[in-house]
């Protein structure tokens, strides 16, 4: 049977998905453009542009001497380092291949096709395509300012509705909620529906607005709490991710997941990342200082953009597609957001300074500043 002909078996939501698109690699546009990889700045995938610390770079060699042997599949070192971090059980610890993973692994274990799904307008793309992937509906409510309408996102919840998600702050706007709205909400949320909060940005967070969400699982056994090491830890590609719950929640993760969906070499940079908390401290620390080189210049050059609580700012540019292709001409990589209804804007990760002087001055081409 040729894949023609298979092609229509599969199911119809599955036919209708529109695949993952991350941000273009480096290798991708030196070829495409004719550019030299070295001279590319790829400020797309809100990496942290320091990359890992020097002690998670050793557990890193060390653990490349066995991956020889399968990892261990229920990632016990790691859960026991996350439990003691956040103050909670290893039968509350899920880990999975990135954040994105618990949020897939989130829609597999508690939706069913015909189910309903609540997540805001311009939020995480994955949220609608894990939703769709189960055959379930996805109810995206208009934002407020580019972010969560939380009234009203309470108001969709029906019978129907077996998941929220929120994330905080949001990908990609940047914008943020603070701790009690969030709790407050959570509280109004039907026991029977799984609240996700999506945390994958809150250690670029000011520790005055990050949320202690892992005291709150004992109140609320409906929360999903998902993490990420791919962003400030600086690991984004060993892919490792985590989610906290209450168990009863974890477990139901647990039974859909992979078998060693977390491979041994991101395990153990993941411990040790997790105990470099100067390192993270640090990365915070450069990441407004470089959010504020941006908005300077921006503000200087009269471009406006969304007030970030992440590590990347959401740039109004008005024809973003031509403005995207002529920093692509220039061998500067962005995000362009026309998928997330957002189409006269770019976003762009905060990178090193000069990253981010390079980026500013290539934009300032591109729009003719």
């Amino acid at each position: 049977m040729t894949s023609a002909r298979i092609g229509p078996h599969a199911p119809e939501h599955v036919q209708r998905l529109s695949p993952y698109v991350p941000g273009k690699p480096i290798g991708e546009l030196a070829r495409d453009y004719g550019l030299d990889e070295g001279s590319i700045v790829k400020l797309a995938s809100n990496e942290n542009p320091r990359g890992p610390s020097a002690t998670v770079r050793q557990a890193i060699v060390d653990a490349a001497a066995e991956v020889t042997r399968y990892p261990d599949g229920n990632g016990f070192a790691l859960k026991k380092a996350l439990a003691a971090r956040f103050g909670v059980t290893l039968e509350q610890v899920v880990l999975g291949n990135g954040s994105n993973d618990i949020l897939e692994l989130a829609t597999q274990a508690f939706l069913l096709p015909g189910d309903e799904a609540v997540y805001s307008q311009h939020a995480f793309a994955v949220y609608p395509l894990a939703t769709q992937a189960r055959g379930a509906k996805g109810i995206a409510i208009p934002a407020h300012d580019l972010g969560h309408d939380l009234v009203a996102m309470r108001a969709a919840v029906t019978p129907r509705t077996r998941i929220v998600f929120v994330a905080n702050p949001n990908n990609p706007t940047g914008t943020w909620l603070a701790p009690e709205t969030v709790r407050a909400f959570i509280a109004s949320v039907p026991a029977e529906v799984l609240v996700v909060l999506d945390e994958a940005y809150n250690e670029y967070l000011e520790p005055s607005q990050q949320a202690d969400s892992a005291s709150w699982l004992a109140q609320h056994p409906n929360l999903l709490i998902s993490r990420t090491f791919s962003k400030a830890y600086g690991l984004a590609g060993l892919r490792v991710g985590y989610g906290l719950a209450d168990a009863a929640v974890s477990g139901m993760l647990n039974r859909v997941r992979q078998p060693f969906n977390v491979n041994s070499v991101a395990q153990a940079a993941a411990i040790a990342a997790l105990a470099d908390t100067e390192y993270v401290v640090e990365s915070a620390r450069l990441n407004r200082a470089g959010l504020v080189q941006l908005m300077r210049a921006l503000d200087a050059m009269r471009v406006t953009y969304a007030p970030s609580h992440a590590n990347f700012l959401l740039v109004h540019v008005g024809d973003a597609a031509a403005a995207y292709e002529s920093l692509l001409r220039q061998g500067v990589i962005v995000r362009p957001v026309a998928n997330y209804g957002l189409p006269e804007y770019l976003r762009v990760s905060v990178g090193l300074p000069a990253e981010n002087e390079r980026f500013l001055s290539a934009l300032r081409v591109a729009l003719g500043r």
